[in-house]
């Protein structure tokens, strides 16, 4: 467990990261939670007093990442960019995203779709999945099990999945 203090920070333009909160995590400390790594991997442990699991670190450059603080974790927090937090943090080796049986069904449906949805970094498959999961009824579920689908037959990523439907 690597224990440190940083101060949460937001992108004010940074491309997709516009607006993120995030707490910068130099290369030094990253090296210790998991070393040599340069890829986004997942941590647990603690901000402040609050658990957390399952967060991804993702690679800045120069082997430096960033931990994003989205805004139910601020809540809980209770604290905002320019607030100082105490982290406590180690490689997350038992986190895994279950693919819900819906979603498992409709795309083992057709090998072609699975073989697609397999293909895709672990990061985008967990995308889709966490995206699909917070639906919250059942036309949304259904909706969000069509575009999945459809975007597998379209060799898309969770990202251009997400561009297309804006366009």
């Amino acid at each position: 467990m690597v224990i440190f203090k940083a101060e949460m920070e937001k992108f004010e333009r940074m491309g997709e990261k516009t607006g993120w909160t995030y707490v910068f995590i130099p290369a030094a400390i990253a090296n210790e939670i998991k070393p040599d790594c340069k890829k986004s991997f997942r941590i647990r442990g603690k901000i402040d007093q609050v658990s957390i699991q399952g967060l991804a670190l993702v690679p800045m450059g120069e082997g430096d990442f960033i931990l994003a603080v989205k805004t139910a974790l601020r809540k809980q927090l209770k604290k905002e960019e320019g607030a100082v937090v105490s982290l406590e943090l180690e490689e997350d080796v038992d986190f895994k995203v279950e693919m819900p049986p819906e979603l498992d069904m409709c795309l083992s449906d057709d090998p072609r779709l699975m073989e697609q949805f397999l293909s895709l970094p672990k990061s985008h498959q967990h995308y889709y999945i966490n995206w699909f999961n917070t639906a919250k009824t059942e036309k949304t579920r259904v909706k969000r099990l069509t575009m999945i689908v459809n975007a597998m037959e379209q060799r898309l990523d969770f990202g251009e999945m997400i561009r297309a439907q804006k366009s």
